[in-house]
């Protein structure tokens, strides 16, 4: 009987180590709520080539691996991926959209994503390798634009605040053509084409409105256009993760990352015309 009790007891004691070095054991997992766990230190950040791969490289990673994440960039060039890879659990946050675009296509796909914070954003911007100055647009200019609703809405906007252009009032930003301009003050020959496309055409064309990320990619200065867009807030880019992770420890340092002075430096010294939310402005 004394045997038999020295043996359970000895069970027991196994039971509660192997317990005890359970309780302690710190890697990655996830936590109670299905999230991520407030260990996870190595993190899959998604982002379109160009200007935002750039942008988590040099402004983000460094800084995050301060804090002692271990950051992957994966680059897409396409706007489904990201958020598709991102829902999967394939990355774990990205950057390459506007919340307009994030809030639609995680409803249209029954996705569960949300913003984290928003970033410095490139701007369209109507730019011209001949006109020197908005004064300088002379009756009839040519002029090329983007053709999809997203980007063409923001680009008559643009023309609208310079004065070149007005907009039907009850106009669809989601259906949005050329054929919403009510007046063009200087009669502009206005061609439409793909966003992507409309860099190659300043050689041909008189002016062009290009966004951002496309004029960045063909290596224009953001400097150099003859007007930026007054960002629309809705417009800029924001750092998205799935909902479970909003309140996960890596998001927080994201957002602390994005918040702090040396990320500001950064968009300082390396991506100079770009739009700066108004969060980081006041």
């Amino acid at each position: 009987m004394k045997k038999q009790l020295t043996i359970v007891t000895l069970c027991i004691l196994l039971m509660s180590m192997l317990a005890a070095c359970g309780s302690n054991n710190t890697g990655e997992g996830t936590g109670t709520n299905g999230g991520a766990s407030e260990q996870k230190k190595s993190i899959k950040i998604g982002a379109t080539a160009g200007p935002y791969s750039d942008m988590v490289n040099k402004a983000i990673k460094p800084l995050m691996e301060e804090k002692g994440y271990k950051i992957e960039i994966v680059e897409f060039n396409d706007y489904v991926q990201p958020n598709k890879s991102l829902d999967n659990g394939s990355i774990d946050a990205n950057l390459f959209q506007h919340i307009i675009y994030l809030n639609k296509f995680a409803t249209d796909n029954k996705l569960e994503l949300s913003s984290v914070i928003s970033v410095p954003t490139a701007p369209m911007g109507l730019y011209s390798n001949t006109i020197k100055s908005i004064d300088d647009i002379k009756e009839g200019s040519s002029l090329t634009i983007a053709n999809d609703p997203a980007n063409l809405a923001r680009s008559l906007l643009l023309l609208q605040d310079i004065g070149l252009v007005t907009v039907k009032e009850d106009a669809d930003p989601a259906t949005i053509s050329d054929k919403d301009i009510e007046t063009n003050v200087k009669n502009l020959k206005i061609n439409s084409l793909e966003a992507a496309q409309l860099p190659r055409t300043l050689d041909s064309s008189d002016l062009s409105v290009v966004a951002g990320n496309f004029a960045l990619a063909a290596g224009m200065d953001l400097t150099t256009a003859l007007q930026l867009e007054n960002m629309s807030e809705n417009y800029r880019n924001v750092v998205a993760v799935r909902t479970k992770d909003i309140e996960s420890q890596f998001a927080k340092d994201l957002k602390a990352v994005i918040e702090s002075p040396e990320f500001e430096q950064k968009i300082d010294e390396q991506f100079q015309g770009f739009s700066k939310p108004e969060w980081m402005t006041k």
